[in-house]
């Protein structure tokens, strides 16, 4: 059971068993399912506040760091698929050279990355001390991933997801594109990008904008994208929305990115070019130290500093502090 898929103008492919435990878990990418590679809608999908046309574009000119060798065609068109991965009862080999492991914070995944001969690995457990849940294997562009998922159906949904997560955030970086950590609500056709913290505030904020801001709808609560698109920066909903089941296949201009830190008052000011690239970087998903990676993520993110307006807000989670914020980016 092969699903096509298309997240941010970018179509990849999820091959599943047709007996697969978790299938029925695996709802959030319906909204996000396209007739074949070409990219085709299997249903009709619209804007966030009105109808946005579908956004493809190409990869960022980066040629001469070797992106795409001469005549290999772009990724996520209807040639090559962004990547593809499909889900295996082989048991992974041993992980090779340890490059990574995240955090271990109460009720957070723990995600582990490895070197593994020409590619990578990474392992998947849904919360510190649980069981490893999910390996996958990855070549070393992040065009082919092969999942293997044990355990209960939940936790293969989890191990697919961020499976998915990890492939679609490293695969797209050549193409403009950005997996952030961020709230995003829409008003009036444009997007608006919070940032923050784990346990800033971000939803919160969202939600108050839904409450005392008419107008507002919640594009996606904790993981868009965020993509260069013909030159100006759009921001797309994803399948992946963290506690908020928000799964919308949509997209809006960027109307501005705010960085929240908690305080005893509410200011907000708008940030330079230099202080913007350095607000938004530490919310983007990807892995530096691959320096492929790094490049494209720093071309992105140089784009989107130079004409998105950003800013940082000091606030206290009340009503003040989204009509303030509302009235200085969107006034």
């Amino acid at each position: 059971m092969v699903r096509w898929l298309q997240v941010a103008g970018l179509s990849f492919s999820l091959d599943l068993p047709d007996d697969f435990p978790a299938a029925d878990l695996l709802h959030n990418y319906d909204p996000f399912e396209v007739a074949s590679r070409t990219g085709s809608p299997s249903r009709q999908t619209s804007g966030c506040a009105g109808p946005f046309p579908p956004q493809s574009g190409g990869p960022l000119p980066l040629s001469n760091r070797g992106w795409l060798r001469s005549g290999e065609m772009a990724a996520g068109s209807a040639s090559a698929p962004l990547f593809k991965l499909t889900i295996t009862d082989r048991k992974p080999g041993e992980p090779g050279e340890p490059l990574l492991r995240s955090k271990e914070q109460t009720g957070e995944p723990v995600v582990g990355f490895f070197r593994s001969g020409e590619g990578y690995q990474a392992a998947f457990a849904p919360t510190p001390g649980a069981r490893v849940c999910g390996v996958l294997e990855m070549s070393g562009g992040f065009r082919v991933g092969q999942l293997y998922t044990e355990g209960s159906p939940a936790d293969r949904a989890f191990a697919v997801n961020n499976a998915l997560m990890l492939l679609y955030a490293f695969a797209s970086a050549p193409y403009a594109a950005l997996e952030l950590h961020a709230s995003v609500v829409t008003r009036g056709g444009r997007g608006f990008l919070f940032l923050g913290k784990s346990g800033t505030g971000k939803s919160t904020h969202s939600h108050l904008w839904l409450e005392h801001i008419s107008g507002t709808e919640l594009l996606n609560d904790d993981n868009p994208v965020l993509r260069v698109v013909d030159g100006a920066a759009r921001v797309y909903g994803s399948p992946w929305s963290g506690k908020t089941p928000c799964y919308k296949a949509q997209d809006a201009p960027v109307g501005a990115i705010v960085r929240l830190v908690q305080a005893q008052h509410n200011r907000i000011e708008r940030l330079s070019t230099v202080q913007a690239y350095a607000s938004v970087m530490p919310s983007c998903s990807g892995f530096r130290p691959i320096r492929t990676l790094a490049d494209a993520q720093h071309e992105t993110l140089s784009l989107i500093a130079q004409q998105v307006p950003c800013y940082h807000l000091e606030c206290l989670p009340d009503a003040d502090a989204a009509r303030l914020c509302q009235e200085t980016i969107d006034g």
